[in-house]
């Protein structure tokens, strides 16, 4: 099982981002998925999440509203379309997947990690 992702840069605030990470040795419909973030000198949140059968998503509250979970199963490719972009979300960002079928915003519920993409927003 391995997760890719991609897609970090820098954007300026009030701009968009799409994270991409594609993954292999599994199926997106079998799996849920998250993305998580890591600020500098802050633990680690939970950002989004989405069940294997994409019925239900969740969101941290402080990107509700601005990012949108979303996936294709025949890509093998989830995503993470951030806009509305503020410093505060400067982090790495992390793709993950988990067995379970339900979606969790806990980091210790997953079982498959991608490497990271840095997102950096300029004030």
């Amino acid at each position: 099982v391995q997760l890719q992702a991609s897609g970090g840069g820098l954007a300026q605030a009030g701009g968009s981002l799409r994270l991409s990470c594609v993954v292999s040795g599994f199926t997106l419909d079998r799996y849920a998925i998250g993305w998580f973030r890591q600020a500098p000198g802050k633990e680690r949140e939970g950002v989004s999440c989405i069940t294997g059968s994409g019925a239900s998503t969740c969101y941290a509250d402080s990107v509700k509203g601005r990012f949108t979970i979303s996936r294709d199963i025949a890509k093998n490719t989830m995503y993470l379309q951030m806009n509305s972009l503020k410093a505060e979300d400067t982090a790495v960002y992390y793709c993950a997947a988990t067995r379970l079928s339900t979606g969790s915003r806990s980091g210790n519920s997953y079982n498959y990690w991608g490497q990271g993409t840095l997102v950096t927003v300029s004030s």
